[in-house]
């Protein structure tokens, strides 16, 4: 263990079709960002050498307040170069002293450090057994605001080690913060903001920004099976996502119209958590990212560009008003952490 002292589901993509972790990424207009989407995976990390320790790190246990999964241990391994970057934006942190600072401020001057990491697809679906994915060299949009969060999280209370960052990606990803298989895992983003919220992790402030309902009924993974490598031949998982869907069809979903989030730019932060509604069929949001206010004063997303990389989008609506099957934005604030 290292510290340094003081301190979704899988659719496959195809030219014509949409990926989604829990449902993410949209198609997304070429002309705007290029944000083309491409098929790429990635392999397993292997395991790493252990990072040469400065006067800075301490090996000792932190207190751990989140509650672990009996299923932790079933974790990818980091590779050696993502156990340096973790380390680098750790000691960045602390040479900022980021933890004196606000919510917002600790997560846009983590996710810059982010900037020009490649975009991955299917990240979290390698394997038919659900296991805890962490990646710091690769994401997609959501892996990416989940990393940005759980970092932020740790370093506003001064926790700097990988193993409570590992406990807090798995806290956020699953239903009430406990890996139990494949159906556990927080597929559509309604789903990922209600547990969340619960556990005082974020608030959607939808409504408070003057939302309107969605409405719909949310069953696409059931009625995609076949788009599902864990669903196409698992009838556990199959019967499980379906029971998952009844249950989210009470939940009671908002968003800003597309033309009308230029109106709230005032009212948002930077760092706030963006879901980009669809009018698909089944589905609730099919990408997501960061509001990023800009130099000039300017309100864009920064995101893990489908197809692309990490980077900022240069105006909140204008990119949106681009994805195809967009309506609009569901808006969910980060809480101030206190593990």
């Amino acid at each position: 263990m290292f510290k340094i002292s003081g301190i979704s589901g899988a659719v496959l993509i195809m030219t014509t079709g949409i990926n989604l972790h829990f449902l993410s990424q949209a198609k997304v207009n070429p002309s705007l960002h290029n944000s083309n989407i491409l098929t790429n995976k990635t392999s397993v990390p292997q395991h790493p050498k252990e990072i040469e320790k400065s006067p800075n790190i301490s090996t000792a246990k932190p207190p751990n307040r989140i509650e672990k999964s009996p299923n932790i241990s079933a974790a990818n391994t980091p590779t050696q170069e993502e156990m340096e970057h973790f380390q680098e934006i750790i000691e960045n942190a602390i040479a900022q002293q980021l933890y004196n600072k606000s919510m917002p401020d600790i997560i846009i001057a983590i996710a810059n450090q982010f900037l020009g990491t490649p975009y991955q697809a299917g990240l979290l679906d390698k394997s038919q057994e659900e296991t805890l994915v962490v990646t710091l060299d690769k994401f997609d949009c959501v892996l990416f605001i989940e990393t940005v969060l759980a970092m932020a999280r740790g370093i506003a209370v001064q926790d700097y080690y990988y193993e409570t960052f590992r406990d807090r990606i798995m806290d956020q990803r699953y239903q009430n913060g406990q890996l139990n298989g494949y159906c556990s895992r927080l597929h559509y983003f309604s789903s990922w903001i209600d547990d969340n919220e619960k556990r005082g992790t974020v608030e959607n402030i939808t409504v408070n920004l003057g939302g309107v309902p969605l409405n719909k009924q949310l069953n696409y993974m059931s009625t995609h099976r076949q788009s599902y490598p864990q669903l196409v031949d698992n009838q556990v998982n199959y019967q499980c996502i379906r029971e998952m869907e009844a249950k989210l069809n009470s939940l009671k979903i908002n968003y800003i119209p597309t033309h009308q989030i230029s109106r709230i730019y005032e009212r948002l932060q930077p760092g706030d958590i963006i879901g980009v509604a669809t009018d698909i069929p089944g589905l609730d949001v099919t990408h997501t990212g960061l509001v990023y206010r800009q130099t000039n004063g300017n309100i864009g997303l920064i995101h893990a560009s489908p197809g692309r990389s990490v980077r900022v989008a240069g105006d909140l609506q204008q990119y949106v008003g681009n994805v195809k099957h967009a309506i609009g934005i569901i808006v969910t604030r980060p809480v101030d952490s206190v593990f």
